[in-house]
């Protein structure tokens, strides 16, 4: 017989509980609840819209500075087109005084088969064109969805004591922390019922966006608002100024971008199907990949 979970034709019968209880015995646990999984999912689409809009909004002024006004003549990174000496446009990446030639990229790039001068191309940008106004749109409705999950998220995880569950590392997990970043700068990953477990890696992770880099970009863009300036001075104070608040915004983007990639790797290393399955169904197998949801 195949080492699987087969649902009988009399399923209607049997109670929720009973057909958790036969997964477990067949190697599943309940990993992630509805409201976990939706707010995942939701993440998702917000931090791809947030980022391509955002870029959209960057490019009607590619160049970031420190402080409260903008220095022109020493942005921090800046993002331009710039004439070789035969008179070629080509595109320019300067970052803290040092440039770099980032043609087809960055600068200029190409939409829709013709050269364009603009800071981030068109593919990466909602829309696609050059349209502030309409990438700001998508801009804020979409930072307020995400704080919104967030909150939501948060909430339910302190109250449901997930949070101090799966997120907070345990005692245990500090005395192998070296195994953990082992683990990690390898391809030795955990199977069995560690993987069902985060590990301190995992744990300290998590822990830096919830608590540090989500607060940060929230913060960081509501300090960019005059509105919001004059009912909380403070956030200017504690930013050091606006240009050095939109500064903060775009690095931590690009923090929680970084992030997102080093987690969608990790999920394709540690097992896609299984990973995948159990952020839409809730349920993660753990002997075997081969067992049906």
């Amino acid at each position: 017989m195949p080492d699987c979970f087969i649902v009988s034709p009399s399923i209607d019968t049997v109670s929720a509980g009973d057909v958790a209880s036969t997964r477990k015995q067949q190697g599943w646990i309940y990993r992630y609840s509805t409201l976990v999984r939706v707010s995942h999912w939701v993440n998702v689409l917000c931090l791809a819209i947030l980022l391509m809009s955002g870029l959209q909004i960057f490019n009607a002024h590619p160049a970031l500075y420190w402080g409260e006004d903008s220095d022109f003549e020493r942005p921090v990174l800046s993002i331009y087109t710039a004439f070789t000496a035969e008179g070629r446009p080509i595109g320019m990446t300067s970052i803290l005084g040092r440039s770099f030639d980032t043609t087809g990229v960055l600068g200029r790039s190409e939409l829709n088969g013709r050269p364009v001068q603009r800071a981030f191309p068109g593919w990466i940008t909602i829309p696609s064109v050059q349209d502030l106004a309409t990438g700001r749109v998508w801009h804020f409705f979409f930072a307020w969805l995400f704080v919104v999950n967030g909150v939501g998220y948060l909430s339910y995880s302190i109250v449901s004591r997930r949070f101090a569950r799966d997120l907070l590392p345990h005692r245990e997990q500090w005395k192998h922390v070296g195994g953990a970043i082992r683990d990690h700068l390898t391809p030795r990953l955990h199977r069995g019922m560690n993987a069902a477990d985060y590990n301190l890696i995992q744990r300290l992770s998590y822990l830096v966006v919830i608590l540090a880099l989500a607060p940060l970009v929230v913060l960081s863009g509501l300090t960019m608002s005059p509105a919001v300036d004059a009912a909380a001075p403070w956030l200017l104070d504690a930013f050091g100024g606006r240009q050095s608040a939109r500064t903060m915004h775009f690095i931590t983007t690009w923090l929680l971008t970084l992030f997102v990639f080093v987690h969608v790797v990790m999920v394709l290393v540690s097992g896609f199907l299984n990973n995948i399955r159990s952020m839409i169904t809730g349920w993660y197998a753990i002997e075997s990949e081969r067992r049906l949801p």
